[in-house]
């Protein structure tokens, strides 16, 4: 696999392969590839049979047919330029591409149906969007959508779908919902499969040296434009800051040089509790951890403190499977 640049097994990579096929020719391994979930993982064929690319095919092919005995027909692909068109050959449809990767995908329901499902503005109305994880959903969360809000006639407000937090989607759909049902010009909208989180996104390929964050930001962000700016018609994209975290402001840095000047990249500060520190998720989750009744009331909406204070120990006993793991 090192010779075809795979060179990266981190446990959260493999962790989440559920088959993998070999293909043996003579007493050696001329091709692998492994399915989990959607994803199509760890592909490579010995450079001896990828000229005429019928192992390839098959590779897919086997891959496609395990799927579909899952019941899962509709499968991503995250690969090097490189390899592109070998997958375009084979039907997978290029949602994404930046220098150093490509997403793509094939099967239904695809992206197209995914936008077509989603309320479309009216004319001439100036439209935005934000995207969050809302782990909870926080007077800071709050704040942002409110300036959105204000500033625009229609803001998307898009809730990261995959299910890698400490709240389940459904609860977090739930308290975001709830948190701004009296914004009437916020639209809520599940992710689905296409704002796709660091946990569940393969960087296998990538060299040693290379910025992964910034490498996923740049995916992510040039699907967000390619795909839904121009069907949504969107023109802001709204952002916090986060002071203590390098992650965020590397994604937030890569948003400002791609997103202009189709969509302007509006970032705010984060809002301040009454002691002046930043209202942050992490500081909700650590606060559930501690039980701490009082800082969960400052730094949430009532909507989210009341789900909170009445799951607080099934909330508790998930943090501690979390950490077992």
């Amino acid at each position: 696999m090192e010779v075809n640049g795979i060179q990266h097994f981190e446990p959260s990579e493999v962790d989440q392969i559920e088959q993998t096929f070999v293909w043996i020719e003579g007493q050696e391994i001329a091709a692998t590839g492994s399915l989990a979930g959607k994803v199509l993982k760890y592909i490579a064929v010995d450079r001896r049979y990828a000229a005429e690319g019928a192992l390839f095919n098959q590779v897919i092919s086997q891959l496609m047919q395990a799927a579909a005995t899952n019941g899962q027909y509709h499968l991503f692909v995250f690969t090097k330029p490189q390899y592109q068109a070998s997958f375009e050959y084979v039907g997978f449809h290029t949602l994404a591409a930046t220098n150093d990767g490509v997403i793509l995908e094939t099967g239904t329901p695809d992206i197209n149906s995914f936008i077509q499902a989603i309320p479309k503005p009216k004319a001439h109305q100036q439209v935005a969007a934000i995207v969050m994880n809302a782990n909870p959903f926080t007077l800071g969360h709050r704040a942002l959508v409110e300036a959105a809000s204000r500033e625009n006639d229609l803001v998307y407000l898009f809730i990261v779908q995959a299910e890698r937090s400490l709240f389940t989607f459904q609860e977090r759909w739930q308290l975001v919902k709830e948190g701004v049902a009296d914004l009437t010009n916020v639209k809520p909208v599940a992710s689905g499969d296409y704002l796709i989180s660091a946990a569940t996104f393969p960087a296998y390929f990538l060299k040693d040296d290379q910025d992964l964050g910034t490498y996923q930001a740049a995916l992510d962000i040039t699907l967000f434009k390619n795909q839904f700016v121009p069907a949504l018609q969107i023109k802001r994209r709204y952002v916090g800051t986060e002071p203590l975290s390098k992650t965020t402001n590397s994604y937030n840095k890569v948003m400002k040089q791609l997103l202009p000047p189709e969509v302007e990249v509006v970032e705010m500060a984060r809002k301040l509790d009454q002691t002046g520190q930043p209202i942050s998720a992490t500081r909700v989750r650590q606060a559930i951890a501690t039980g701490d009744q009082q800082s969960l009331q400052a730094l949430l909406p009532t909507s989210s403190y009341n789900y909170i204070k009445e799951h607080l120990a099934t909330l508790q006993e998930r943090m501690l499977k979390i950490g077992r793991k």
